[in-house]
């Protein structure tokens, strides 16, 4: 199997990532203007960030393979990121590292059985190894976007509608917001002091129910990347393979 399909298993993962992230309530004139307000600026905060940290717990997709379960990601306006997922039922992990155009996953034996399945040479190849490359080779080129929180930022909207109150999140006074986003109940947590900043999100109802953390404001995206003795090249990795399949 060429590599460009098996690391585009991993890419399909990134790109809808996006809209699962999106903090957004009923688009109306309705409800507490002053709430709005406080909503219209942790977005402008969101969407001016240079980086940030997501994070993503989905509990409605624990027994599926083909979903994502849970994410902590570090990305910025410049491309980079450094990020861990792991896939719902025994979908397995993978991690992923981008600082300009070079890029570096790593995947457990799990992900990529249920990624590529019947093909256990090529699961034995790659898991718990390092696949470098960059963003010019084909196989790669998708994380461009889909490690850029520009993209992200785009589709962000906070528009809130009721003030359920004052409360903590990890230690942090936050205003309770809530609102609906296409009909599933949604409660945003912004933060009481100035500036103000949303932290978590939570949706649940519809068979939805999942939690996005944001926090690391403007911190950089962690910047060691893996070793060339932890990595192999993707096209050292088709030769590899190559010699595998005619020894087999």
């Amino acid at each position: 199997m060429a590599r460009r399909s098996l690391i585009c298993a991993g890419v399909s993962v990134l790109l809808a990532l996006s809209p699962a992230l999106a903090t957004a309530a009923a688009a109306d004139d309705s409800g507490d203007p002053q709430v709005r307000e406080l909503g219209h600026e942790a977005e402008r905060n969101l969407r001016d960030a240079d980086s940030l940290r997501l994070t993503l717990t989905d509990r409605t997709a624990s027994g599926s393979r083909d979903k994502l379960a849970w994410m902590d990601m570090f990305l910025d306006r410049g491309g980079n990121c450094a990020a861990s997922f792991r896939m719902g039922g025994n979908g397995g992990t993978f991690d992923l590292v981008k600082r300009g155009d070079e890029v570096w996953m790593k995947a457990d034996w799990d992900y990529w059985k249920s990624q590529l399945p019947g093909e256990n040479e090529t699961a034995d190849l790659v898991r718990n190894r390092w696949v470098h490359g960059t963003t010019d080779e084909s196989a790669f080129k998708d994380f461009t976007g889909a490690c850029d929180l520009k993209a992200f930022q785009e589709d962000i909207t906070v528009d809130v509608t009721s003030n359920e109150g004052r409360t903590t999140v990890d230690g942090t006074d936050v205003y309770r917001l809530s609102g609906e986003e296409e009909g599933i109940p949604t409660t945003v947590y912004i933060t009481v002091d100035s500036p103000h900043l949303l932290i978590r999100s939570d949706q649940k109802g519809d068979g939805t129910d999942r939690t996005a953390g944001v926090s690391d404001y403007n911190k950089p995206v962690p910047s060691g990347t893996p070793g060339p003795r932890d990595s192999v090249d993707l096209s050292d990795l088709e030769q590899e393979s190559g010699q595998s399949g005619q020894s087999g």
